[in-house]
């Protein structure tokens, strides 16, 4: 393979994205929500597009919203490309069908979630009737919650599946619809692929008309609450309330979602006596009124929490999404300052925290085991070595996660993605913000016993297992073009063949499209065990890599940087890690 240097290339980003014309079809598609099926509201919001705005109305029809792995997710209105009750009740007739089809316990139980985003109880009692008209038990809770309750109501109920109507951490013109098996797991392939054959073989919104039968759609009651948290608290380390560190102070925000209802009890159920809630955006809000984006990721979410932290000398901040899957949290640093810890610096203080008290507890026996994604630092796989515990890695997203602790005949300890999510234990099988935040905190009051802090904790690993730092760069394109435009930028970097990234020799090349990879010192071929996945990644000779790959959930390009330097502060660390970063930027033109 001839290879060359990628400071060559230029990404010439318009001509990869063309101007695109109205076709006659997305019109077509567009006139047939005139009719008599559609409600008039929408029927007129239609007659708008098509009259004043045919932009949006390409973007609202030219493609079906895709029921990928885990379910659906997209901005809000009319169209075949928006969530809204006719892609609610098509997709969960679908569903159904295919439910009925696989299913050979009786009766079929779903279980029913919903954040505080708009539309989202609306859209759950829609689901619930469609699956109740076509036979199927639908348990539904009466006020919002947590992700991670909903996935803990699917096992808890003997459920065949669970549905949570949520967009996560999307902005809020955004919302989604996940789906989980029943074990409490995102849907992957084959079972995603075979509900969309379903979905598909649905024409028109006349084959899911729906009547709600009563006598099949029930509520959640309290008694699945209680026993997730029963859970929670049984799951703990370090006994909070015997200690003095239980007057850690500790400020919590829900980003205006579903953590209020749990959390601030749960971590006074814990034995902390100062928690105090950020007040502006504790109430639930769709319309996320202190921020543009309620995501954790994005250190201007965590703003106000900060600042009220560092207003009244809190030892830590703790902010979760709106669905309560995610969690970030604020630290005291060395200077006395409230510092943000990105995702990856709580899963490598989370992986020291829990195996080592599990080797206290006299483990590990040699069949325990963690997991985390591809793109998640390799510090963790270092620490979890350190104690003599696998760490496995699997594609992007939580769902694999979750797929491998179905597989693997082993005791499942801790699963961690870079995209703030963390999972202790297997009593759930996706990401749990709930119990997480009560473990950083649990973490944080040990330290504070010890006469230490996350922060110092986190210096301590650097200096033994060396300075680990990561960066995202995310392009966002949305619409036709936008999706033109990620499919040609991947196409892009893979007909580049590439030798030199920022001066260091790449010795691996990995295309997980293929699923293969290329040893470039030895020149060979070799496969990937992972599944084929729409992934890109350079590894260099000392021991940086870059992963491209769209995202799965926002109409985005990414790509995760992940350097190693020396550490002797960190200040020069960081520095050097910077440096690095930039050089790859710069080499990638980016």
């Amino acid at each position: 393979m001839h290879l060359v240097t990628i400071k060559k290339y230029s990404l010439n980003k318009s001509a990869i994205s063309p101007q695109l014309k109205t076709p006659l079809e997305i019109l077509q598609k567009a006139k047939g929500w005139l009719s008599e099926a559609y409600d008039e509201t929408t029927r007129q919001e239609v007659r708008q597009l098509i009259a004043k705005s045919p932009e949006k109305l390409i973007d609202a029809f030219y493609q079906t919203l895709s029921f990928g792995t885990g379910g659906m997710r997209g901005i809000m209105g009319v169209g075949t490309n928006r969530m809204n009750r006719y892609t609610v009740t098509k997709n969960t007739a679908g569903l159904a069908s295919y439910l009925k089809k696989h299913c050979t316990t009786q009766p079929i139980k779903v279980a029913i979630g919903f954040d505080a985003r708009h539309q989202s109880d609306i859209f759950a009692k829609i689901t619930a009737s469609v699956l109740s008209t076509n036979g199927i038990e639908a348990y539904m809770f009466d006020e919002l919650c947590p992700t991670p309750l909903l996935v803990f109501a699917v096992r808890y109920l003997s459920c065949q599946a669970g549905i949570m109507i949520t967009a996560s951490h999307n902005p809020k013109q955004y919302n989604g619809y996940k789906v989980y098996d029943a074990n409490g797991a995102q849907m992957v392939s084959p079972a995603d692929e075979a509900v969309l054959q379903h979905i598909n073989a649905l024409q028109n919104s006349e084959a899911v008309k729906h009547i709600p039968n009563a006598s099949k759609i029930h509520t959640i009651g309290q008694a699945v609450v209680e026993a997730y948290e029963k859970k929670i608290l049984e799951q703990y380390f370090f006994d909070v309330q015997k200690s003095l560190a239980r007057n850690l102070h500790i400020v919590y925000t829900p980003l205006h979602g579903t953590g209020i209802r749990l959390i601030p009890t749960l971590l006074q159920q814990k034995g902390f006596k100062h928690v105090t809630v950020v007040a502006k955006q504790a109430i639930p809000d769709g319309d996320f009124p202190t921020e543009v984006s309620p995501n954790p990721e994005a250190p201007e979410a965590m703003q106000l929490a900060v600042q009220q932290a560092e207003a009244c000398n809190a030892d830590l901040a703790i902010a979760t999404d709106p669905a309560a899957d995610r969690v970030r949290v604020a630290v005291c640093n060395a200077t006395g300052q409230m510092q943000l810890l990105d995702g990856n610096q709580i899963g490598a203080l989370l992986t020291y925290y829990v195996l080592k008290h599990y080797v206290i507890k006299g483990l590990p026996k040699g069949h325990e085991y963690m997991a985390k994604t591809m793109v998640t630092t390799p510090m963790i796989t270092k620490i979890a070595a350190h104690f003599q515990v696998p760490c496995y890695d699997t594609l992007p997203g939580f769902k694999y996660i979750a797929e491998m602790m179905r597989h693997k005949a082993k005791q499942f300890l801790l699963g961690t993605e870079e995209s703030y999510g963390y999972l202790i234990g297997d009593f759930i099988s996706d990401k749990d913000g709930v119990g997480t935040a009560c473990m950083l905190a649990e973490m944080a009051a040990w330290l504070k016993a010890k006469g230490k802090s996350m922060y110092t904790l986190l210096v301590e690993l650097y200096q033994q297992f060396g300075y680990y730092q990561t960066h995202i760069h995310a392009i966002t394109q949305t619409g036709p073009k936008g999706a033109m435009f990620i499919k040609a930028t991947m196409r892009y970097y893979r007909q580049i063949p590439v030798e030199i990234l920022d001066g260091q020799p790449i010795v691996v090349v990995r295309d997980y499209s293929k699923g293969v990879e290329y040893d470039l010192q030895i020149g060979t071929l070799r496969k990937l065990t992972l599944p084929k996945a729409d992934i890109l990644q350079f590894v260099t000779q000392d021991e940086s890599c870059i992963t491209i790959r769209p995202s799965g959930t926002e109409p985005k390009i990414k790509f995760y940087f992940s350097v190693k330097t020396p550490f002797n502060n960190m200040i020069a660390a960081q520095q050097q890690a910077d440096e690095k970063i930039a050089g790859m930027k710069h080499a990638l033109e980016i």
